[in-house]
């Protein structure tokens, strides 16, 4: 008798102790599922956007710098892609020495501390050879202009940062007040219809930097 009551106490325990068990596995089959429907749900979604053209690849790629003109640039060192990202931007342009009368302009103007300052902002940068494009004697004449050169500096950048598909319609208030047009597509963009990016979406550690082939010039 003694031994039939061991046994159906045993029987009991056992009954007792299965759902808990079942509860346990439960949990960690639902945890585990958890995470494989995560680990699934990330997987189509990047699936997805490779059906819809590509788009992941495209995104990623235009997330680096494009241009002819981003040949020239140095791999390494301050004024390469990773050095510049690491400073504000008019510290980055004058480690790039495409950029150097843009740099003696900014200084001209004392706009260094204004743009290595300014948060999330996008600069339209020429190059020297857009700068060369204007006679000398005018050029000789803006950059002892303080107030002009100002007003053409500050039309060159944007108060937010531009990816390349901003730019492809796009409408933007400068600092200098008006309005900077640009359209394009691709790796292939203009400014006002006039200036060619030629080494586009560069980054610095406070900017998106497009350098450009044609100085803008704001309505007078």
């Amino acid at each position: 008798m003694n031994t039939r009551i061991r046994r159906t106490a045993g029987l009991f325990a056992a009954a007792a102790v299965l759902p808990l068990a079942l509860t346990a596995c439960s949990s960690d089959s639902s945890d585990s599922g958890t995470s494989d429907s995560s680990d699934k749900a990330s997987a189509p979604a990047t699936k997805s956007s490779d059906d819809m053209g590509g788009s992941t690849a495209s995104s990623s790629s235009m997330d680096k710098p494009f241009g002819p003109a981003c040949a020239s640039v140095p791999e390494n060192g301050a004024g390469s892609f990773d050095g510049m990202a690491k400073d504000p931007v008019a510290t980055a342009a004058s480690n790039n020495p495409a950029l150097s009368t843009l740099v003696t302009a900014v200084k001209k103007a004392g706009l260094v501390d204004t743009l290595n300052n300014a948060q999330d902002i996008t600069v339209f940068a020429p190059t020297n050879d857009a700068f060369a494009k204007i006679p000398k004697a005018t050029l000789d004449e803006v950059l002892n202009d303080k107030a002009q050169l100002t007003k053409i500096l500050t039309y060159h950048v944007v108060g937010k940062k531009l990816t390349p598909k901003d730019l492809e319609n796009g409408s933007f208030d400068t600092l200098e007040k008006s309005k900077v047009m640009t359209s394009g597509s691709g790796e292939s963009y203009t400014a006002n219809d006039s200036a060619k990016v030629v080494c586009g979406n560069v980054k610095t550690a406070n900017a998106n930097v497009y350098i450009i082939d044609t100085v803008l010039m704001p309505e007078n």
